[in-house]
């Protein structure tokens, strides 16, 4: 049996919402801030990455 990796979403904004994107599955709508340090931050329900588009950037 595998286990899928959390899904990761590149965004523009500092500020984001989820809330599984399941619909009625999903869980309750939380607001996450990225760090600036880090330039990612992690759902604590699902797991979902949200990676700011300047810390991707600095990747490459």
């Amino acid at each position: 049996m595998t286990i899928e990796a959390p899904e990761t979403e590149v965004v523009s904004k500092w500020k984001v919402a989820c809330d599984g994107g399941e619909g009625a599955l999903g869980h309750p709508r939380v607001w996450l801030v990225i760090p600036h340090e880090t330039g990612y931050v992690e759902c604590p329900y699902c797991d979902k990455k949200y990676i700011h588009e300047s810390a991707r950037l600095s990747e490459v």
